[in-house]
């Protein structure tokens, strides 16, 4: 059975165990804080010295290198370099370089950034800066989670914590983007854990709660995989259910001997999954929580263990450890995934409690930090604690490394140790207070230790310059027997009207392996799935050699292409985007044959938008259809949905708005334009732009009735220097356009394109908004 382990939703990869401007490019020669020159190092071992993945080389957060540094004092020549940067970020290493993902800046000019740096001098060779729009990110709660190197290109890959996911060489040219909250609406939360990618062979795999459109509109915990050297989606997948809390669990992948790939992860729901990793197909849960299980998973003999620090499904006490049991038979493609329970359990320890940190796997031991700051460590094959160490007061991301016979431990109040397996005790050998807070685990490449503390990046070890990285090629092999499948990529389009896509279809066998490409005998068409709730075809045409053209006047569609070669089939989704103008009035296709929770006759808000699905219904008011926000569940109490392109610019939006309330609460309605948000907001009557709350706020008093119809109108100006001026103006709809825009707010590192949107928040979910007559022109 082989092993390996990348660093997927290495979201705080604060787990350790064991991986503009507001989109600024930036070439520097900037040096990083040199220190005392190091004396002459022991020999380093360069067995799996390059560190790709947060979690390392062999996957479990332990490194095969010698010759790390058995002391970390600032003040003596065991300390090479540091960098001013903030975050909870890993760096990864390849050869001589290291990618690293924080933040600089405070308040409005925070931005979070990819660096790549001399691993050895600490000296900046090349720097992308990105600001953050539209997230529920609150203080500075980014640069959570770390980059990814490619071993067969050398191509470096990271997440933003707004959702952008981007691929570059490894001298910063960017290769291709997506963005994931414009694209699949994916959530962001106010704690800022994001993580980061994974590669698993041709695939970029990602994790994030999203509520996209059709069936994917319910949020749910979501897994995604990318082809690596284009971007285009080769699968998605929900293996769970409602997730009551985020999760950036990272992924934990393993060969079976049947010849299957797979990965394993905690999600937002309380769940640990298995998953295909070449098809996405969910083939087991076990639900161990309440909240969400945020510490990644080891594997040890034909076990998955896993850690949580929230809520017991069968007891009052918070956090657990629990070896799950592997299933003999996995479920066949297309067969559900199996759920199992306490009978899948092989041990259970009820004395741990950690919520975001991972353990690490040594030799049949599992060592991890507990959320009281003890370091701990357990017999991998009974679960029993077999010794600990007090460390701090408390602990909340960052987790261990083991290296060169000896763990590295940083803690949350800055204190990082150095602790010894003694066999039946721990032994501190070291510890060193840093700057800030310790979120990040470590990571050992070519003699070197790098830990990040909360306001900088700290370098150990050795000065020696790492020999350049060498790629490895990596031979996929291919399928063999009858296909049991096609996979069709993209799995999930997004074609501009007046645009073509054109898809490959590859053959799969049993194990989800590749077997051909198929071009030829092939059947494609437009297809309804007989589980659809909205039955609609995209407005585009398909032909029998793959390709889909949307003429130029291509309406805003959605639906579902089915291709079969006459034994087996695929399908994928997607959605035609508009070109401007686009309007909607709600008036017709708008069938009012549903009900909802308050007996209220409705209809499914226009398939194409994004998270709609569950936050709106077309429902009848004074004669005419307009869309109202749904206030079943609380967390539907804020809508944000996008009707565009993720690259769209210069243009005009606007649309009716009303709120509805009483003198004690009322709701806010507006509108998304280029990445900012215009809002009337009831309870403090003022129109308000606003982007984060925390990095860009504008607003002017304005008088807000409830139950009364307002006209809102936006556009965002952008000057040749980047900077960039959001526009506009509200009145009360039946009156004239006032000749003034009401608000015009500048903004110095302005957001040079995005999707046009609508959104609402309703307090609660008490006061509902509405919205009618949408409009979006173009200024051009």
């Amino acid at each position: 059975m082989k092993l390996f382990f990348a660093n997927s939703f290495t979201l705080f990869l604060i787990v350790a165990n064991s991986g503009c401007v507001t989109s600024g490019e930036k070439e520097t020669g900037e040096p990083a804080t040199v220190v005392a020159k190091p004396q002459t190092p022991a020999k380093v071992s360069l067995v799996n010295s390059d560190w790709l993945y947060w979690r390392g080389p062999l996957g479990s957060g332990v490194s095969q290198q010698t010759g790390l540094p058995d002391t970390l004092d600032l003040n003596d020549s065991s300390l090479l370099w540091t960098h001013e940067i903030q975050g909870g970020g890993v760096p990864v290493a390849a050869g001589g370089r290291i990618y690293h993902f924080g933040y600089y800046g405070i308040t409005g000019d925070l931005q979070e950034a990819l660096v790549c740096m001399d691993a050895s001098s600490g000296k900046v060779l090349w720097e992308r800066r990105y600001s953050d729009f539209l997230s529920d990110i609150v203080y500075n709660r980014y640069g959570v989670g770390a980059p990814c190197v490619d071993g067969e290109t050398g191509n470096v890959y990271f997440q933003t914590s707004t959702g952008l996911l981007i691929g570059f060489d490894k001298n910063g040219k960017s290769l291709w983007e997506r963005s994931l909250m414009e694209e699949f609406s994916r959530l962001t939360f106010p704690n800022g854990r994001t993580g980061g990618p994974c590669v698993d062979g041709d695939l970029i795999i990602i994790h994030a709660i999203t509520a996209n459109w059709g069936s994917n509109g319910p949020a749910r915990d979501r897994f995604y995989a990318f082809d690596k050297l284009t971007g285009d989606l080769v699968w998605f997948s929900t293996p769970g259910i409602t997730p009551k809390d985020s999760s950036f669990a990272p992924l934990i992948f393993e060969d079976l001997s049947d010849g299957r790939r797979v990965f394993y992860s905690g999600t937002g729901c309380g769940n640990v999954v298995c998953i295909d990793a070449r098809t996405g197909q969910p083939l087991w849960r076990f639900q161990m929580s309440h909240g969400g299980v945020n510490s990644g998973v080891i594997l040890h003999d034909d076990v998955v263990v896993a850690v949580h620090g929230k809520e017991n499904l069968d007891a009052t006490e918070i956090g657990r450890m629990v070896a799950i049991k592997k299933p003999v038979k996995l479920p066949e493609p297309g067969e559900p995934a199996l759920v199992l329970g306490r009978e899948d359990e092989k041990w259970r320890n009820n004395e741990l409690e950690a919520f975001t940190s991972t353990p690490v796997y040594r030799e049949n031991r599992i060592y991890c930090t507990s959320k009281t700051g003890v370091l701990l460590c357990l017999n991998a094959a009974t679960g029993d604690i077999i010794w600990r160490v007090k460390l701090s007061p408390d602990q909340v991301h960052a987790s261990p490394l083991w290296a060169d016979g000896k763990l590295y431990v940083p803690m949350f109040d800055g204190k990082c140790f150095v602790v010894k397996d003694k066999g039946d005790s721990g032994e501190i050998l070291d510890e060193v207070q840093l700057d800030g807070a310790c979120l990040a685990a470590p990571s050992a490449s070519h003699g070197r230790l790098f830990v990040q503390s909360k306001k900088r990046l700290y370098c150990f070890g050795s000065k020696t310059p790492a020999p350049d990285f060498s790629v490895t090629d990596i031979v996929q092999s291919k399928g063999t027997g009858s296909p049991v499948a096609l996979q069709v990529v993209p799995a999930e389009f997004a074609v501009k009207s007046g645009n073509s896509q054109k898809f490959k279809v590859f053959s799969l066998d049993k194990t989800g392996r590749r077997i051909t490409e198929l071009s030829e005998g092939l059947t494609w068409e437009k297809w309804i799935p007989p589980t659809a709730k909205v039955k609609v075809k995209v407005d585009a045409e398909i032909s029998n050699d793959g390709v889909l053209v949307a003429a130029s006047d291509a309406k805003l569609s959605a639906g579902a292409l089915r291709v079969t070669d006459g034994k087996v089939f695929g399908v994928a989704r997607g959605r035609i985007l508009q070109d401007l103008p686009y309007a909607e009035n709600f008036e017709d296709s708008f069938a009012l044959s549903q009900t909802s929770s308050d007996d209220i006759p409705f209809s499914y808000p226009p398939l194409p938008w994004l998270g709609a699905r569950m936050r709106w219904q077309i429902q009848e008011s004074d004669g005419n259809k307009i869309a109202g926000n749904t206030l079943d569940k609380v967390l539907f109490q804020r809508a944000m949905n996008f009707i565009g392109h993720k690259d769209m610019k210069n243009y005009t939006v606007e649309a009716d708005v009303m709120t509805d309330g009483n003198r004690r609460i009322k709701s806010t309605v507006g509108l998304v334009n280029q990445r900012y948000i215009v809002a009337l907001v009831g309870n403090w009557q003022k129109l308000e732009v606003f982007s984060n709350y925390d990095r860009f706020k504008v607003s002017v008093p304005f008088s807000i009735k409830t139950n009364t119809w307002y006209h809102l109108k936006t556009r965002v100006d952008i000057a040749t220097n980047g900077s960039g001026i959001i526009r506009a103006k509200a009145w009360e709809k039946g009156s004239d356009e006032p000749d003034a825009w009401t608000i015009e707010a500048p903004h110095a590192n302005a957001h040079k394109q995005g999707s046009p949107g609508i959104y609402a928040l309703s307090p609660q979910s008490l006061k509902k908004v509405y919205i009618d007559n949408i409009s979006v022109t173009s200024n051009n």
